[in-house]
């Protein structure tokens, strides 16, 4: 029989649970739920273990799926299912049967547990073998039912029971579980390369960031090789907006209280923007936000409905007060740059101009990047609208068309309910990479409520005043956390246009070092990122360096190469190209900068 994937993770979960009640017959169980890739078991036992015990742990399992125990259901009062538990000594079972009992539910946080439900008469419980546990199902019909080598034991932590520190702290084991073996291997492979493609690791070996103690927690500081990847990122952004119709507008780092009352920041995001400085007029913040300053930008002469659509960009930098324990390498930053941009337009331009900003993220992620594996996630305002603001018909209107952009611009997207913005509905640009993490790379507002708190206006044909619609994008979303996403989809290896080194030049030995100079230094002509490497070592060591360093083109010069006026070309992932005559190659390294190759 073939069960849903769902299934067969409980069915898991609950295995392990048994494998545990062999191994430690005085083990208290918690609750054993199928997470993203497998699931996990929250357990109090005698002895505190380690990852080494899980492959022990991983063989009882073995065993007990070759047993072809049954997964047997039972339906039993609830008063009869405590007697049973007490008499087990299993104290978090009783407290989840006695929650059911008076509340209904056996939610986990403090804040779910003030949920009242209808009180529950009659519980189910399943046994294998041995061990017995409260639970709904579905399970496998038998332990031989699970595949035994698509399953793996992953890690170990704690976890306070019901997530309250208050509650005994519980040992949390954690596996994957799939149908396949395949996809179980694959899984583990996709964990190593995340491991191997940590962007800190990375960013540290390439010399892209780093992070000093004496400048604060979350604000990274760029090193020569990060910033060319900053500036190429930017500088190719500037010229493509430029093609598709935005300008460019500065804004300062700071601003007086009364504009962050204006756009509703304060107080509502309060908590997370950095106190203020008192100064002799008022309160500064730094901004926490561009779209306040841009709108500023856009009141400070009268619109026409000429004017309109109005695309203004901007690479920002923000500043967000997170919590240190947030704080995640570039993916969580306290100060970050966005590729930030705002359009303001009117009601009947709208469609088309967010058509045009979806666009513009099919063309970076597709066409530059080669991202294939996306989508857009359109979000919207939840059943209970008491976060929102209050204009139902501004609501109804903005997400029809927003839904029809969405709908005429043939990429896929999904509709989530709870996820919009305050101020109107949203879409989250969602990417994997190349290891299958999900990441959402950007988001895109459509906002109706800040021509309502800024009054922005324009002149329409017949004289009137009207308000603006304003979109919010940035296809980038900040240098910080797209760097991030580079250097963990490429490994480190970017794009030859991004490489903060493009070729190493490799004298053989002396007599070749001033052709190898003369080399370095007409690649410099071009604007082409080449380096030297003279230093008295083997050819052998500083091809192997260049590859560790992810260089894109290794130039090796020796007596043939001088005389020829040619270079031996090692390409990163092809290897050994052959000789080229030096212009030759010059010709094809411009080509392929410049098509962004």
């Amino acid at each position: 029989m073939t069960y849903p994937l769902e299934t067969i993770r409980h069915s898991y979960a609950h295995v392990l649970a048994a494998a545990i009640q062999r191994l430690f017959p005085d083990a208290r169980f918690g609750v054993g739920p199928v997470i993203e890739n497998g699931f996990y078991y929250d357990i109090l036992l005698p002895k505190a273990i380690g990852g080494e015990d899980l492959p022990k742990i991983e063989q009882e399992m073995k065993r007990i799926i070759k047993q072809n125990l049954k997964f047997e259901r039972e339906e039993t009062g609830i008063d009869e299912a405590i007697a049973f538990f007490q008499k087990t000594n299993q104290p978090f079972k009783v407290e989840l049967l006695k929650d059911l009992k008076t509340k209904g539910t056996t939610a986990m946080s403090e804040e779910e547990q003030k949920t009242i439900g209808k009180e529950v008469k009659t519980v189910s419980i399943y046994k294998t073998g041995g061990f017995v546990d409260l639970c709904r199902g579905p399970h496998v019909a038998s332990t031989k039912e699970l595949p035994a080598d698509a399953f793996k034991l992953t890690k170990i932590a704690g976890a306070y029971w019901r997530g309250s520190e208050k509650n005994p702290m519980l040992t949390r084991i954690y596996g994957a579980g799939f149908i396949a073996k395949k996809d179980l291997d694959k899984y583990l492979w996709q964990q190593e390369e995340i491991k191997k493609r940590d962007h800190r690791v990375l960013g540290e070996k390439l010399k892209l960031f780093t992070f000093a103690e004496e400048v604060g927690p979350g604000l990274p500081l760029w090193l020569p090789n990060g910033t060319i990847l900053r500036d190429e990122i930017e500088n190719y952004a500037k010229e493509i907006e430029k093609k598709w119709g935005y300008r460019r507008v500065a804004t300062p780092h700071i601003a007086k209280e009364t504009l962050y009352r204006m756009s509703g920041h304060i107080p509502y995001y309060a908590e997370s923007m950095f106190p203020p400085m008192k100064l002799d007029d008022g309160n500064y913040y730094l901004k926490a936000m561009n779209c306040p300053h841009t709108h500023m930008i856009y009141k400070s002469e009268p619109k026409s409905y000429r004017d309109l659509p109005l695309r203004l960009a901007e690479y920002g930098t923000v500043y967000r007060y997170e919590l240190s324990g947030t704080l995640a390498g570039l993916l969580r930053t306290r100060g970050f740059t966005q590729n930030d941009a705002h359009i303001y337009c009117r009601e009947d331009q709208v469609e088309a101009e967010f058509l045009k900003v979806m666009k513009l993220h099919e063309f970076w992620y597709k066409k530059v990047f080669g991202i294939k594996d996306f989508y857009m996630r359109l979000s919207l305002p939840a059943k209970d609208k008491a976060k929102y603001a209050d204009i139902p018909e501004g609501w109804k209107k903005s997400v029809e068309m927003i839904r029809r952009s969405m709908q005429s611009s043939k990429l896929p997207f999904v509709e989530a309910e709870g996820e919009a913005a305050f101020y109107g509905p949203k879409v989250d640009f969602q990417i994997k990479s190349i290891v299958g993490r999900e990441e959402t790379a950007s988001t895109n507002q459509l906002d109706f409520l800040a021509a309502q708190r800024f009054n922005l206006n324009y002149r329409d044909k017949d004289g009137e005043d009207k308000p603006v619609y304003v979109i919010h994008r940035a296809p980038l979303g900040s240098h910080e956390r797209f760097i991030a996403f580079l250097i963990e989809h490429f490994a480190g290896a970017f794009p030859l246009w991004l490489a903060p080194v493009q070729a190493w030049i490799l004298p053989i030995g002396k007599a070749h070092k001033k052709y190898g100079a003369r080399i370095a230094k007409e690649l410099l002509a071009v604007d082409i990122r080449a380096e030297l490497k003279d230093q008295n070592e083997t050819v052998g060591k500083k091809i192997r360096e260049g590859e560790n360093q992810k260089i894109p083109y290794l130039l090796i010069v020796g007596d043939k190469e001088m005389k020829n006026e040619s270079v031996a070309v090692r390409k990163r992932a092809k290897g050994d190209l052959g000789a080229v005559k030096f212009k030759k190659f010059l010709a094809r390294i411009k080509e392929e900068i410049v098509k962004k190759k």
